[in-house]
């Protein structure tokens, strides 16, 4: 028997981030994967790499999770970039119409694309509407510092702090993600689920962030969830999953490299 996994998220077209690299992860992680697309994000290369936004019609996006739900049984769900309020509004209706054993949340606060205004309005719908549906959520240190409503994060404390924040809003787990942004010589991630706090430290692979890293973490916990294993198992592989990704990233003509999701294997098998 196949396991599946489904993943709401926008599209990347470089492949380094969005749909395409929760795919990827699912596929090297032995999970059929199952995609509906939120929206469209589109590198400018004439401009500095800055993003172009393009949101789907949320009548398109209801059309796919009618679609993607009626053909598989789907109880395995990853939630990436929505976009605005009125997508966040059909997927969360998507998900309270049908019962999931496991939600996992990558709270992409700020679109980027969007203006400031738009922006907020997403960040408090996605608050209101779908993080108190997740089994686990993984904000970064930028978004652990927005939901938690903390000025700075500059210590591993204060990201324990966060996630405590954070979990009062309604999820079940909270993996609350330093990476190279916070100081140190590790990249330190803290999973708290309401009363127990672990930490996970890997070395960190340059000082640079890798596109595609918080996408693939979240879509690898995703993955192990639908074979069957619980939360702390799920966040240490895909914590080694991620890493292994970096260390063995990709480059293009773009100013950012990109994680390439088949490391993790190839690293098992040398």
């Amino acid at each position: 028997m196949v396991d599946l996994a489904y993943v709401i998220a926008g599209s990347e077209a470089t492949g380094g981030a969005g749909l395409q690299a929760d795919l990827k992860t699912f596929q090297e992680l032995g999970v059929y994967g199952v995609g509906t697309t939120t929206c469209i994000v589109s590198f400018d290369p004439r401009n500095d790499w800055s993003h172009r936004f393009v949101p789907i019609a949320p009548e398109v996006v209801a059309d796919q999770i009618e679609a993607a739900t009626a053909a598989h049984d789907l109880d395995v769900v990853k939630i990436g970039m929505l976009g605005t309020p009125a997508t966040i509004d059909v997927v969360a209706e998507g998900l309270r119409g049908r019962s999931w054993r496991h939600v996992v949340l990558d709270p992409v606060l700020i679109c980027k694309g969007q203006e400031p205004g738009a922006a907020l309005d997403t960040d408090n719908a996605l608050r209101e509407s779908v993080l108190p549906l997740a089994t686990v959520v993984t904000p970064n240190l930028f978004e652990a510092r927005t939901l938690a409503g903390m000025d700075r994060i500059d210590t591993v404390d204060d990201l324990v702090e966060a996630a405590r924040r954070i979990h009062a809003l309604g999820p079940r787990y909270v993996l609350a993600k330093g990476g190279v942004e916070l100081a140190g010589d590790d990249a330190v991630d803290v999973l708290f689920d309401g009363e127990e706090v672990t930490v996970l430290s890997a070395p960190k692979v340059g000082r640079e962030r890798v596109s595609g890293a918080g996408c693939t973490l979240a879509a690898a916990v995703t993955a192990e969830l639908a074979k069957g294993a619980d939360v702390p198992a799920a966040v240490a592989l895909a914590k080694d999953f991620v890493t292994a990704g970096i260390e063995g990233r990709v480059g293009a003509h773009t100013p950012f490299d990109t994680v390439w999701q088949g490391a993790y294997a190839a690293s098992r098998t040398s």
